[in-house]
């Protein structure tokens, strides 16, 4: 039985909020972040990075400060206000191929500690506590936590009905995308999503398990202070069939001293080997990988019938790939340290794999079948946690758009 909360959340005025909202500053490449900061003085960049030009010689403590400082600079010039009562949103992205709807709530970080917010992904301690101080200091955060619910027609129906009330804000953004957002504010509506949430049951956090554990450790250290605002982390809610789940895929810059014969032979042990030469080769189904090694593709499949799957996370294309290849043959650990290693999203070409390995930085790429939402809740249910980089998931959410002050 989940417990979400209305909450008088900061936000941009609306003729500026298609000026405010921003993608993550780590989607930007460097010109593209330095032409937003020279040229739109509204941009939630500057909250982002206040000091862009001189941000490695500054430590951690004082970039914080200057983040919240440039952020009530923002609330001082009237770029961002707060509403006046505490409320719901409906959020809508219309992206040229998907289009995403949930609604803005926060989650109960009590919920969170007794698992009825579940999980299926670990965390790294020195990020869970480096957000920790980022929430501490700045005291305030506009990335919410994506959770998923078990698809609910009487909710969907509400959802729809809802979409046609005027909006307050309807913007598109330079990476083609539409964003729509309305209030929930009435009382009725607001106690009525409330007992919707608490028959739904259990849920999963599909994207951003460090947030979550950063808000429920600032919890933990701040609680004497009864604020209730600590009590909650902000999330945005949507049913499970209307998220996007793709693949992250692998690249390895050597093959560990092996030869391409010697290499090939070694995996031919757990897979059935078929060259697709010069074929943009993707798999089309679970237990298939695609690898691209020495200017051709090739087609992966395993040999399940020689396998004894223990768990569920036996069966994850990710963790296969691990114990059949990584690990052993390519000798390597761990998949977040190792410099060996780097991903890249199902989003992008396949052709960004041949590129990269072409280019002779990277030796060999694997191309992974995406995992799904019942393989995801599976391994939440069993208190198994996925490899580093198994999903990567949509929507991402636009910084500044909606705020939650701590």
């Amino acid at each position: 039985m989940a417990k979400i909360s209305p909450f008088k959340a900061v936000r941009p005025t609306s003729d500026k909020v298609s000026l405010v909202t921003s993608r993550s500053y780590d989607d930007y490449g460097a010109a593209e972040l330095a032409a937003y900061l020279e040229f739109n003085p509204f941009s939630f960049l500057h909250i982002l990075n206040p000091a862009y030009v001189n941000q490695q010689k500054l430590g951690w403590d004082k970039r914080f400060k200057m983040v919240k400082h440039k952020y009530h600079d923002f609330k001082k010039d009237g770029v961002l206000v707060q509403e006046e009562k505490a409320v719901f949103y409906l959020y809508e992205i219309q992206s040229k191929n998907h289009s995403f709807t949930g609604i803005l709530a926060g989650i109960s970080i009590e919920d969170y500690q007794n698992n009825i917010i579940k999980k299926h992904e670990d965390t790294l301690q020195y990020r869970v506590d480096l957000f920790k101080d980022y929430l501490h200091q700045t005291g305030f955060n506009t990335e919410p936590v994506l959770i998923t619910y078990n698809d609910n027609q009487e909710l969907s129906e509400w959802i729809s009905t809802k979409k046609t009330a005027r909006p307050i804000y309807e913007f598109a953004t330079t990476n083609k995308e539409k964003h729509i957002l309305w209030t929930i504010e009435s009382e009725d509506e607001i106690n009525w999503l409330k007992m919707q949430f608490e028959k739904i049951g259990d849920l999963y956090i599909a994207d951003g398990h460090h947030r979550s554990a950063s808000a429920e450790l600032l919890f933990k250290e701040d609680k004497e202070l009864e604020n209730e605002n600590l009590n909650s982390f902000m999330s945005f809610l949507i049913a499970e069939s209307n998220v996007k789940i793709y693949e992250y895929n692998r690249i390895i810059r050597d093959l560990n001293n092996y030869s391409k014969d010697e290499f090939i032979k070694k995996i031919s042990e757990h897979f059935v080997i078929k060259s697709k030469k010069q074929e943009l080769w993707k798999p089309k189904h679970k237990f298939e990988f695609g690898m691209y090694l020495d200017g051709e593709f090739y087609a992966l499949r395993l040999k399940e019938e020689f396998f004894v799957f223990e768990n569920e996370l036996s069966k994850l294309d990710a963790q296969i790939i691990y114990d059949t290849v990584l690990k052993p043959i390519l000798g390597i650990d761990d998949l977040r340290t190792d410099d060996r290693i780097e991903y890249v999203p199902g989003t992008k070409s396949i052709t960004t794999i041949k590129e990269l390995v072409d280019s002779g930085e990277f030796k060999v790429g694997f191309i992974m079948f995406p995992s799904n939402i019942n393989e995801i809740k599976a391994l939440a249910d069993a208190n198994l946690i996925m490899p580093p980089k198994s999903t990567y998931i949509e929507p991402k959410f636009r910084s500044g758009l909606v705020i939650y002050e701590l």
